[in-house]
């Protein structure tokens, strides 16, 4: 899989991900607002991946979720 390729997973695949990797959970709100109120355990904020996103690896493993 490439960079720019975007491989959908269902929630019971995620947690294995985050179980068994070192992936990030990302809120995909970009309002602080919308993150807080649909907030899961251990996930960042969008505006804190912003804020990351030049020291994180290339091949880092992001999670984005939405309600």
């Amino acid at each position: 899989m490439t960079a720019d390729t975007v491989e959908r997973i269902d929630p019971q695949a995620a947690r294995v991900h985050l179980r068994s990797s070192n992936a990030l959970l990302v809120c995909a709100y970009d309002s602080d607002e919308k993150c807080q109120a649909n907030r899961i355990d251990d996930a960042i904020h969008f505006s804190e991946l912003e804020a990351r996103a030049a020291a994180l690896p290339r091949a880092q493993e992001l999670i984005f979720y939405c309600a």
